[in-house]
């Protein structure tokens, strides 16, 4: 069954149209049931998610929520950045790729369904194992205040802020980032919440 808000999406999509429909018709070949989660269509298995489809500016993209588990014996999973743990793309620039991988594509959605079915879950890193700058121990040092509010943030918002500061290679922006945030922190807001 189709999705009247993944309708209105496609419809109103600027580019990627057809390919989108076309991956939308393969993952209701496949089964899935049709949902609209993060402003995209998202295709699942008894309420749990198994693939989405995004578009971006030089591709348009199926991504698996549990890719990593997968054994991508085609080697066409890409994870999107260093900081993705669980999912993987596999990436389109043109209609035609989506129709001659139209098989492969159903075999790893098919693969996908059986990991969700497993109970398989991907061992996601726990915030602890990030590593912590120097700069955000020495600013807890000076403002126990900024160390309690950045305790109570979400998992997943520590990690952000994590990720954020530590990829700075100077000492003098890990530090002008650390005191950016220091607002939003205080907040306890993540670092791209409004």
């Amino acid at each position: 069954m189709t999705s009247e808000k993944v309708d209105r999406f496609l419809e109103k999509a600027n580019s990627w149209k057809e390919e989108m429909k076309l991956l939308r018709k393969i993952c209701l070949d496949c089964g899935l049931s049709e949902d609209f989660k993060w402003m995209h269509p998202c295709y699942t298995l008894n309420g749990k998610n198994i693939v989405l489809i995004h578009g971006f500016k030089n591709y348009c993209a199926l991504l698996f929520h549990k890719g990593a588990l997968l054994k991508d014996t085609d080697n066409i999973l890409i994870q999107q950045t260093e900081n993705v743990q669980a999912a993987r793309q596999i990436r389109f620039s043109a209609k035609k790729d989506i129709i001659e991988l139209e098989p492969t594509i159903k075999a790893y959605i098919f693969e996908a369904i059986e990991v969700e079915k497993a109970g398989l879950e991907v061992k996601m890193k726990k915030t602890s194992e990030f590593d912590m700058p120097e700069e955000l121990q020495n600013a807890f040092i000076n403002d126990p205040d900024l160390k309690k509010a950045f305790e109570s943030l979400t998992p997943g918002r520590k990690r952000g802020y994590l990720l954020h500061f530590s990829k700075a290679k100077q000492s003098k922006t890990r530090e002008v980032r650390i005191e950016k945030s220091k607002p939003k922190i205080f907040e306890g807001k993540g670092l791209n919440d409004q």
